[in-house]
């Protein structure tokens, strides 16, 4: 991978949606070219896949919260596809530390949250932290070089 590459993939990530010709001129090649790269990109599994950006609160997500779930490694086996179900569950990471997941949730309602999480408490104990405000939202992954920054 080389720095057009990054930069296409730095383009894509701001919107998946520029055209080939505005790609191709920001990179100084060929729409054909960039139409290669991109290909090349999503075969080799750089590029996994699109997806629009959606404001929650418009669609009556008004309560982001960070679950932190403490959790005996022994149940990942029916906890894995029991989270993966959960439509409100946004990320859900295996982490170090006093717990053992961290879990990344939107629902209209705190008592929609606390239901959840009553649930979730069948799995180990949890730690909750409802969100005010996100001051950087995700931004796409560092497209700069190892050793480059």
């Amino acid at each position: 991978m080389d720095h057009i590459d990054r930069k296409i993939i730095d383009i894509l990530q701001t919107n998946a949606r520029a055209p080939l010709k505005e790609i191709a001129d920001r990179v100084f090649l060929s729409s054909p070219a960039v139409s290669a790269r991109i290909a090349r990109l999503e075969k080799d599994g750089v590029l996994t896949g699109y997806q629009a950006q959606v404001d929650p609160l418009k669609m009556g997500q008004l309560v982001k919260a960070f679950i932190n779930l403490d959790m005996d490694p022994q149940r990942k086996p029916e906890f894995y596809p029991y989270i993966r179900s959960c439509p409100n569950v946004v990320e859900c990471s295996c982490v170090t530390g006093d717990y053992s997941m961290l879990i990344e949730v939107l629902y209209g309602t705190t008592q929609e949250l606390d239901a959840f999480i009553n649930h979730l408490q069948q799995f180990g104990r949890t730690r909750t932290q409802i969100v005010f405000s996100t001051p950087v939202e995700h931004r796409g992954v560092p497209v700069s070089a190892p050793n480059e920054t």
